[in-house]
């Protein structure tokens, strides 16, 4: 039985250069092209062996390999990567993690590791940007690594190990071995280690040999496909394509798909049941989001490959949803179809609302926010609504008043009713960014409210009545206080220890100057109504700014320090006294 292409993740940390890896790879400029030059949606380019060999050359050794190429996936490479699904496992055989040699491992790069063991998928390490190493001597293009470090001083060669060896302590930390492609002998107990320079190319002939090579050696037998077996595949892209309507970007995996077959493809709800109208598939080296040239229309096509297919009805196929021919249990199909679109995503209520493009993408946003601790009520494939501004109108705190919208427009009938409702909407097309736009609104959404509760409501405050500061003893009594906690304003009431009222603020002066509010650590003279120094209040006294008992109650979920709260505290306990559970 023939063996297919092997599928070839690559990911790793925002702006390593895993785009710009697969662009010196296959001669175009994708990298430049995409939303903050961070690739955000699955693509494929097909490396045919033929071309692997004319980049290796000699470096081949005359061996000659039954794997008919590679089959790159350019995934998200930030923190939020969520493997592509396949039935069974994950959609890679393999992964290219790329590690910039002089930033070294980032918590993006340490989170790929993770979910590259989790999801048991083998790896090799790509260390680029060897070339802004200080004192390197560059090359003029793609090239073997061993030709680039013939051009190096024995201090660079130097430099080079001791930058891999410091990688490969941090890896070892993570429990991973690895060591330079060069130095290993046994590739399946060992991740290959191969610096490059993903701009120029050098290293790249050594980097497809590691990778045909391990592939020949160690996944002859998973590789291998029945070449009459019905279709598996994965929906990449939903596009809208002029004169063809609606097409799918699909990676096949298993089997083969036909012009003319059923096929059923992955919705938010139940699978769609359509036929293949038409199978296009890109010329080696084009990628299948970008192509520079027109797809080459096909009968039929073969695992693996990209391909865009055309449906008779595609409507509400979605990113990252299976796609099946349908032949044999029928019933069986469907229930594991609708099994493998099913998203895990953690909701809970008072949460905020997600809307993504895709599955994939909807996946990476919530395993981002849950990671950053943010709740969410709800996550959905689609653009925004108006039921999403509803919902999230209806969502308790105003702080949950938000959706996240990650490459999806707004609706019209979404942005009418805005206009009666406090919902805040937040749209990106770059997955870590737009969470850091959403952790800076909540945060000045946080300061704002905090500020306009302090407005609103009565403070908690604490002052010491200080020695030798008496200087009226009544009508009003002035007296020097420290302010020990909180804040003290004219027009508050302050409350002793014992319960028994201390007078009200008339006015408060620092110096010369007549304030109006006093913060913790000042040291002012109150003039007080109502008590008398020597009979009522006295010096050493500690007494708490009063507040009515709803103050209190909101005052539990603001945002307070330290001695804030324990000023509030004892307020409750010189309260409780007189009524149980006062302010609760």
């Amino acid at each position: 039985m023939p063996i297919r292409q092997p599928i070839v993740s690559v990911l790793g940390h925002v702006d390593h250069g895993k785009t710009t890896l697969l662009d010196t790879i296959r001669g175009t400029t994708v990298a430049s092209r995409e939303a903050g030059a961070i690739t955000q949606h699955i693509g494929a380019t097909e490396v045919p062996l033929k071309v692997i060999n004319s980049i290796c050359g000699e470096m081949t050794g005359g061996k000659k390999f039954s794997v008919p190429g590679l089959l790159f996936i350019d995934t998200p490479g930030h923190q939020s990567f969520r493997e592509m699904r396949r039935r069974g496992g994950t959609l890679a055989d393999i992964a290219v993690l790329v590690i910039d040699i002089n930033e070294g491992l980032k918590p993006q790069t340490q989170e790929s590791i993770s979910i590259l063991r989790r999801c048991g998928t083998p790896f090799i390490v790509a260390l680029n940007k060897i070339d802004l190493i200080p004192g390197w001597r560059r090359g003029e293009g793609v090239g073997p690594l061993s030709k680039s470090l013939e051009r190096q001083t024995e201090a660079m060669r130097g430099q080079l190990d001791e930058r891999i060896y410091k990688i490969i302590g941090k890896l070892h930390d993570l429990g991973v071995q690895a060591d330079k492609y060069t130095q290993i002998t046994d590739f399946k107990a060992m991740n290959a280690m191969v610096p490059v320079v993903a701009r120029t190319g050098e290293g790249i002939p050594d980097l497809l040999l590691v990778l045909i090579g391990i592939a020949q050696r160690f996944m002859e037998e998973s590789l291998t496909i029945e070449e009459e077996g019905p279709g598996e595949g994965t929906i990449l892209e939903v596009k809208e394509e002029k004169g063809l309507g609606p097409t799918l970007d699909v990676i096949l995996y298993k089997g083969v798909l036909r012009l003319g077959d059923t096929i059923a493809v992955g919705t938010a709800s139940e699978p769609k049941i359509t036929k293949v109208r038409a199978i296009l598939k890109p010329k080696p080296l084009d990628e299948i989001r970008d192509p520079k040239e027109r797809f080459d229309p096909r009968s039929e096509i073969s695992a693996a490959a990209g391909i865009k297919v055309v449906g008779q009805d595609v409507t509400g196929a979605i990113a990252g949803g299976p796609i099946r021919v349908m032949s044999g249990d029928l019933a069986k199909i469907m229930k594991e179809m609708e099994n493998e679109a099913k998203v895990s995503i953690k909701t809970t209520e008072g949460g905020i609302i997600i809307k993504a493009d895709a599955l994939g993408s909807l996946e990476a946003i919530c395993f981002e926010a849950e990671n950053a601790g943010i709740k969410i009520s709800k996550a959905e494939v689609g653009d925004v609504s108006r039921r999403d501004i509803v919902g999230a109108g209806t969502c308790g705190d105003a702080m949950n008043h938000v959706i996240l919208g990650f490459n999806v427009q707004v609706l019209p009938d979404a942005k009418e009713e805005m206009l009666s409702c406090d919902v805040q909407i937040i749209t990106g097309d770059i997955i870590y960014r737009l969470i850091q736009d959403y952790q800076a609104w909540l945060g000045k959404a946080k300061r704002v409210k905090d500020a306009d509760l302090r407005e609103e409501i009565v403070h908690p405050g604490k002052v010491l009545l200080l020695p030798d500061c008496v200087f009226r003893v009544s009508k009003p009594a002035i007296v020097g206080v420290r302010v020990l906690a909180g804040r003290v304003r004219p027009g508050q009431k302050l409350i002793k220890s014992d319960g028994k009222e201390g007078g009200k603020i008339k006015s408060i002066r620092s110096g010369e100057n007549t304030i109006k509010e006093a913060l913790q650590g000042a040291e002012v003279a109150l003039a007080l109504e109502g008590p008398t120094v020597g009979r009522q209040i006295n010096v050493g006294d500690v007494m708490y700014v009063d507040m009515p008992e709803e103050h209190a109650r909101r005052l539990q979920t603001a945002a307070l320090n330290v001695d804030e709260k324990d000023a509030l505290a004892s307020l409750y306990k010189i309260k409780e006294k007189e009524k149980r559970y006062w302010g609760r």
